[in-house]
């Protein structure tokens, strides 16, 4: 697609643009982007993304990300938005630790979570992700690289790094006296979401399937999501590193917040549907209510209208 592609055309174009912006901020000059890691739980190590969406200036610094730290080696998560994103995190890891990188996450499939791998190459280490992750990897990444970079000036998304063990139900995972349980989730915020839980301080990671402050952006399952937010508060998990905003939350609150929005968004376009209203006016009245709730709404709510809409339409 051409440069001067608007938010509009995204949307309905094959591919989601979650975390990409609806115009080029060439103008914008890169500035430095401190990896400053904050250790939520012992030996998990977390940075904070920008809420925004991503431009030169922040280099796709966008969600947050971390490693953590077992008695033999690291696991990674998430890689970063951009090779040099993943390149801070790395010298993040080797300020702390000369274990080595045994395991590089790749929680979904959306750019801000995954362009960072490059970074981690000369490790050789396992990057897992979702048993449909390779499948949407070769469906979307060559279009979201040349977006990114479109973005960040040529070439500096970094390689499109596609797992190596791919997770289809679940798997576990130990660091050394450390165990980590990752579960693949049926479609909800993606089709290739997968989450992390790590034993040893009862901390869950589940990336984008929480978003706190920053709307969420829908790219698979709506009532999915629903479900996904319900089966992981069974896992009473003593804190949540959420996909974007605080670097940690309690679940439980955290997940009302979002659900209150999901299932606005949920009964909103079925109420929508019934009435006979199409979808274009539906993305004018669906779930704004909620704007004053979340940073960026007006980029993203129509969007969750239009995939929401696709959803329930056919129920």
């Amino acid at each position: 697609m051409p440069a001067s592609l608007t938010r509009r055309q995204a949307l309905t174009a094959a591919f989601c643009l979650c975390c990409l912006p609806s115009r080029l901020r060439a103008d914008a000059a890169p500035r430095a982007q401190p990896a400053a890691f904050q250790e939520v739980a012992p030996g998990i190590h977390i940075r904070r993304g920008v809420d925004e969406d991503a431009t030169r200036a922040n280099q796709d610094a966008i969600a947050n990300i971390g490693f953590i730290i077992g008695r033999d080696a690291v696991l990674v998560t998430d890689a970063g938005g951009c090779l040099a994103d993943g390149q801070a995190l790395r010298a993040a890891i080797r300020a702390h630790t000369g274990k080595p990188i045994r395991y590089v996450l790749l929680s979904h499939i959306h750019p801000d979570h995954i362009f960072g791998a490059g970074a981690f190459l000369p490790d050789n280490p396992t990057f897992i992700g979702h048993a449909n992750l390779p499948q949407s990897m070769a469906a979307r990444g060559a279009f979201y690289q040349s977006h990114l970079d479109e973005i960040l000036g040529r070439q500096k998304s970094g390689p499109l790094v596609r797992p190596t063990l791919t997770v289809a139900t679940m798997q576990t995972i130990d660091l050394g006296d450390r165990r980590l349980t990752l579960t693949a989730h049926a479609p909800a915020h993606t089709s290739t979401d997968v989450s992390l839980f790590d034993h040893a301080t009862c901390t869950l990671l589940p990336a984008d399937l929480l978003f706190v402050g920053r709307i969420p952006s829908l790219d698979g399952s709506l009532t999915g999501w629903i479900a996904e937010l319900a089966a992981l508060s069974k896992l009473n998990a003593a804190r949540a590193i959420p996909g974007h905003g605080p670097v940690q939350m309690d679940f439980s609150a955290a997940a009302a917040l979002l659900n209150h929005y999901l299932t606005a968004l949920r009964d909103q376009t079925r109420a929508a549907i019934a009435s006979g209203i199409g979808i274009d006016k539906a993305t004018m009245t669906v779930a704004t209510s909620e704007r004053k709730k979340w940073a960026l709404f007006d980029d993203y709510n129509s969007r969750n209208v239009i995939e929401a809409y696709r959803e329930l339409e056919w129920e």
